[in-house]
């Protein structure tokens, strides 16, 4: 293994786990979960096409493998996209899903290039505007909020490349009861509402005025701007910028045109990993996220009916 191959994969773990670098993350294979009314029969159901082709380190044979298995308990079908984005493939989808997008695997210093061309960035568009594609946006903390900022932007959402983090370092809860978890199109689902989310870091953006927040971060978070990933890991220097979270979402959805997108900050909320050498759960499987099943399929089902 190369000096800058191993780099890479230790920002990988650091990025998604923020672990040691020896406390990896894997998918956990005892999460189980029950869903009593699949929206479509098995394998009958519209086409979600997993992003692989941009440098995306969460597969859905990988450390995702529950966010395919969850929509496939629904009855859709998950394909994986690992070339060029073409109008041609997406028109077979329903559903475009990305995952925490990197610009360069390698080289995670300012400034973070764009991993979308900007042909893509204008096929997706289209697709979404003109023919009633639904994006979901997955991102995460910088340099993966910045390698996807074009395609965001695209629709009115600036995102911010840094690290958003709780000022107090308690865990990261989104609730009613808080405020910081809004009624909305996904929480307020007859039968299935939500209550209460849970987090494990991000990003932040400002949301267009059209959109609709559903989580927001507020005055308990701040936003640290590094120049490099290096210096996100803790404890984090008093000499790196930051801003206040005041103003910020990291979950929003929006309708455009005749489609849809949800842009959420954080990629920890629709996996169910197993974290370092004590296989601490994170994601789906964590008893803070008991309502995370039925989160994720509230989005994707107003991401499918949204036509």
């Amino acid at each position: 293994m190369t000096c800058s191959r191993f780099q890479a994969l230790f920002w990988i773990e650091l990025l998604f786990s923020c672990t040691p670098l020896f406390a990896q993350s894997v998918a956990d294979p005892d999460f189980r979960f029950e869903i009593m009314n699949p929206r479509y029969i098995e394998g009958r159901g519209p086409l979600v096409l997993y992003d692989e082709g941009h440098n995306n380190p969460l597969s859905i044979k990988g450390q995702y493998a529950a966010f395919a298995h969850v929509l496939e308990a629904d009855g859709y079908r998950m394909a994986t996209q690992r070339e060029t984005i073409t109008m041609e493939t997406l028109l077979n989808a329903r559903v475009f899903v990305t995952v925490n997008a990197l610009y360069d695997l390698e080289n995670w210093s300012l400034p973070t290039g764009n991993v979308y061309t900007d042909e893509e960035v204008e096929i997706l568009y289209d697709w979404v505007y003109q023919h009633g594609g639904a994006l979901f946006l997955v991102t995460d903390h910088m340099p993966s909020a910045g390698s996807v900022s074009n395609l965001a932007a695209r629709f009115g959402f600036n995102l911010v490349n840094g690290s958003a983090q709780r000022k107090d370092g308690q865990p990261e809860i989104f609730s009613r009861a808080r405020g910081n978890l809004t009624a909305n199109p996904i929480t307020d689902v007859k039968g299935f509402e939500i209550d209460s989310i849970r987090c494990w870091g991000g990003a932040g953006f400002f949301p267009p005025p059209e959109a609709i927040i559903v989580s927001a971060l507020g005055e308990d978070y701040e936003i640290f701007l590094p120049s490099d990933v290096s210096e996100i890991y803790h404890p984090i220097a008093a000499s790196v910028p930051k801003i206040t979270g005041m103003g910020l979402a990291n979950g929003a959805i929006l309708q455009c045109g005749r489609g849809s997108v949800c842009l959420f900050a954080d990629g920890a909320p629709f996996t169910a990993q197993l974290q370092g050498i004590k296989s601490n759960k994170r994601g789906m499987n964590h008893p803070d996220a008991a309502q995370h099943v039925q989160f994720l399929l509230n989005i994707i089902h107003w991401l499918d009916a949204q036509h």
